[in-house]
Formats: structure tokens, C-alpha cells, sequence
């Protein structure tokens, strides 16, 4: 376990966890947070984390506020620039070569949903909400945000998110497909470390060609010719290896295969 001023980060048997650890400012997305989340996962990534876990702690009313206000420039300049801190971030996630997994106990607001929507799996309790509020302070959300809410949402219940900036509870959060599941309180952390442990199993190379090949293809269509012949190269990737050959190899024995990420 290490501890940063303002996140607490475990690393065991390849999953990785970040706690937000700053409820006095109900977990915001300061820069100094998001320097400390970015740096957790080069940390993770060079351990070879198969799975991540987002979490904060349990007993919240919110689990993230979103940006800090009080960082948004003046007037005049874009608060949610490309190389600003949230947006590197998000990329930084929907890039990381493992599964990352929300766990969400609270509210979500602003930009925190943004951060948790960019997760490959959500996991709510019933206390879980989203609120999309830019709207409620005036900011002009970037296109790469909105696209992002439109893949997830459809058209219509993203505009409806960011239009009212009020919050989708735990139960229509499941039912419009914001959560993977939704799973009472009492069981939530022992559902997430199962959840990460099935993942945990499973071929590293193929859980890494996975990510990049949903992170290419949601990105937009048309597609060009390169990123098709990218993804066929990253498949490839898998499909010479030695882990490829022990999974069927293993599946023949009928027995676990022994994955070894080459």
C-alpha cells in the first residue's frame, strides 16, 4: 500500500486500486489529483496490472465532485483544453493496457462522470448517481466529451443528461447501461475483487489487444484503411504468442492455462 496526499493505491496479485482520499473537497479532480492518479498508473502499467479499480471510500455521500472549481481559468481561455489534466486523464485510462474498473458508493458529478464513464466496467451500490452539471455553471463541454456520452447513452438520454444536469439514480443508471451491475453495499467489495480476479485469469495479451480494439473502434466511423490494418497487427499480436498456444493447449488437457503475457 502507498499513500499520496491525495489518493491510496494497492497493488495485489496484478489488480491495482486508486482510493480517492480527499473527502474535505469530496474527492475533486484537482490537479494535484490527477498528477497523483496518472502517476499511480505508470506505476501500475510497469507492474504489469492486468485490472485497476477506481474507488473512493466507502461510507461517502459523493464519490467524486468532479473538477475543482476553483482551477477553472478566467473567461476568455477553454477549461477543458486537450492537454489539460482531467482530459490527459481519461485518455490516459481509455489507453491504460488493462482493465479498469469504477466502483462507484455515491454521487458522481461533472467531470467524475466523464472519468467513471471512461472505465471499462462500473460497479454501483444503491447510493451510485450521475449528474452531468457543466450546464449548471456555464461550461461549453469539449466534443471529445460529448461523443464519449453519446457512444455510451445514445443521442437523446445524453442530451437529456446535460441538458437537466440532474442525477440518474443507481437503478436507471443499470437500466440505461451506465453500470455493469449494481450490487448492494454490504457486497460491493467483494463483488468488485471477484469481478477483477476473473479478469485477472485470463490472457494478458488478449485483455490488452481487447482494450485497444474497443478504444479504436468506438472512436468514430469511418474508419480508415490504417486503423483496420493496426487492429488486424495487434491481433496478430496475440494470436503468435505462447499464451495463445497454452490457452489451447490448455483447453484440449482441460485444465486452467498457465498465461505467462508472451
Amino acid at each position: 500500500m502507498a499513500f499520496m496526499p491525495l489518493i491510496i493505491t494497492r497493488f495485489s496479485e496484478g489488480v491495482g486500486t486508486i482510493t480517492f482520499e480527499n473527502p474535505q473537497k469530496r474527492n475533486c479532480l484537482s490537479a494535484d489529483a490527477v498528477a497523483e492518479m496518472l502517476t499511480a498508473l505508470d506505476n501500475f502499467e510497469k507492474q504489469d496490472a492486468i485490472a485497476v479499480v477506481l474507488r473512493a471510500q466507502a461510507g461517502l455521500k459523493v464519490w467524486s465532485s468532479g473538477h475543482d472549481v476553483n482551477e477553472l481559468p478566467k473567461p476568455g481561455r477553454d477549461p477543458l483544453p486537450y492537454a489539460g489534466p482531467l482530459e490527459s486523464l481519461l485518455r490516459r485510462i481509455q489507453e491504460f493496457p488493462g482493465a479498469v474498473i469504477a466502483m462507484v458508493q455515491g454521487s458522481v458529478w461533472g467531470g467524475a462522470c466523464d472519468l467513471a464513464f471512461s472505465c471499462d466496467i462500473l460497479i454501483g451500490d444503491e447510493t451510485a448517481s450521475f449528474a452531468m452539471t457543466p450546464a449548471k455553471i456555464g461550461i461549453p463541454y469539449n466534443p471529445s466529451g460529448l461523443i464519449h456520452f453519446i457512444n455510451l447513452l445514445g443521442l437523446n438520454k445524453a442530451k437529456e443528461m446535460f441538458f437537466t444536469a440532474e442525477p440518474i439514480n443507481a437503478q436507471d443508471s443499470l437500466n440505461i447501461g451506465i453500470l455493469n451491475h449494481l450490487v448492494p453495499a454490504a457486497e460491493i467489495e467483494a463483488f468488485t475483487a471477484a469481478l477483477a480476479a476473473k479478469i485477472r485469469k485470463n490472457s494478458p495479451l488478449a485483455i490488452r489487444s481487447f482494450k485497444r480494439q474497443f478504444r479504436l473502434l468506438s472512436s468514430g466511423l469511418p474508419l480508415p484503411a490504417e486503423t483496420f490494418e493496426l487492429i488486424q497487427s495487434i491481433r496478430r499480436h496475440v494470436y503468435d504468442s505462447k499464451d495463445y498456444a497454452e490457452g489451447i493447449l490448455a483447453f484440449h488437457e482441460k485444465r486452467p492455462p498457465v498465461f505467462r503475457g508472451e
